[in-house]
């Protein structure tokens, strides 16, 4: 099991200190251990929340207490009134922005059948189009400067899907693609763009996917495969495999410092295995071994 870090022993990553970088989604999880790990090198982290204030003011105070200045920036990826808030707030309060840090998101689950559309648009609005126009905003700032990285934080979800999840895993595909697009436009100007694909982390995201799949599949014709598949995945949580989001954080942070990052990082609770498997075995044994797996625990 990997060991947990704080920002007190976060080891120094050159290239990061005085940088100016926006994290959302950073009051839990990956994006909170993502602000810690860059406030102990240095940066100014604007610390986004939405609902979690608190949250986000204790991560904030631990930037500052690493030896980073924090910025607390509140504001609904799913709203454009508030995503231009968003932008602006931190360019402000940053003094311009380095890196943007696309981590918010969220994962509901059930079978498609049962998932109402209001739901798969929420979804596609926090984890694509929040990201997407956070983006938008970004990019003239980063061509002007000549300089750049927007880091969008997708899965191993986003290579492969699972049974109960077509929602979450149809908006980390979307990711994919989209990051491939940006960056290669984004080239000639010198914005580098960078996917992080996590594997099992421990986290709220695992909680919120397990109770949303039982509120909408739990009692439905679904409902026998929709248990098995929820008790799989608190099992995964609870299990070896799962990393803690400082695992991810970590690699964020050195993809940001790195002078030539690659386009993709796999990381954390056997990311790089899964994506090793899926290349090399056929859908058919793929989907074989997903759907085993997904009623394994029951």
């Amino acid at each position: 099991m990997a060991q947990q870090q704080t920002a007190a022993d976060w080891p120094k990553i050159a290239d990061l200190e005085g940088k100016r970088i926006l994290i959302t989604g950073a009051s839990t999880g990956i994006g909170a251990a993502a602000a810690r790990a860059f406030g102990a090198n240095g940066a100014r982290v604007g610390v986004h929340y939405n609902a979690s204030r608190d949250k986000a003011e204790l991560v904030a105070g631990d930037v500052e207490a690493a030896g980073g200045k924090a910025v607390l920036i509140g504001g609904d990826v799913t709203k454009s009134a508030e995503i231009k808030r968003i932008m602006a707030g931190a360019a402000a309060g940053l003094g311009g922005l380095d890196v943007l840090v696309n981590n918010a998101g969220y994962g509901s689950y059930g079978a498609l059948e049962d998932v109402p559309m209001d739901e798969g648009r929420c979804q596609g609005e926090v984890n694509l189009m929040g990201l997407a126009r956070l983006s938008q905003l970004v990019i003239p700032l980063m061509r002007a400067q000549k300089s750049g990285t927007i880091v969008n934080v997708t899965s191993v979800g986003g290579k492969l899907g699972e049974p109960f999840g077509s929602w979450y895993h149809a908006t980390k595909f979307a990711v994919e693609g989209l990051s491939d697009c940006m960056r290669l436009e984004l080239k000639p100007f010198g914005v580098r763009v960078i996917v992080i694909e996590p594997g099992a982390i421990r986290s709220e995201w695992n909680e919120i996917a397990r109770d949303s799949l039982i509120a909408q599949s739990g009692g439905t014709a679904y409902g026998p495969y929709a248990r098995r598949h929820a008790a799989m995945l608190g099992g995964a949580e609870a299990s070896s495999m799962a990393s803690p989001p400082e695992v991810v954080a970590r690699t964020i942070g050195k993809a940001v410092a790195a002078r030539n990052p690659r386009p993709r990082y796999a990381t954390g609770g056997g990311a790089k295995l899964i994506m090793f498997l899926t290349w090399l075995l056929p859908d058919r044994l793929t989907d074989r071994l997903l759907w085993r797996m997904s009623q394994s625990v029951g």
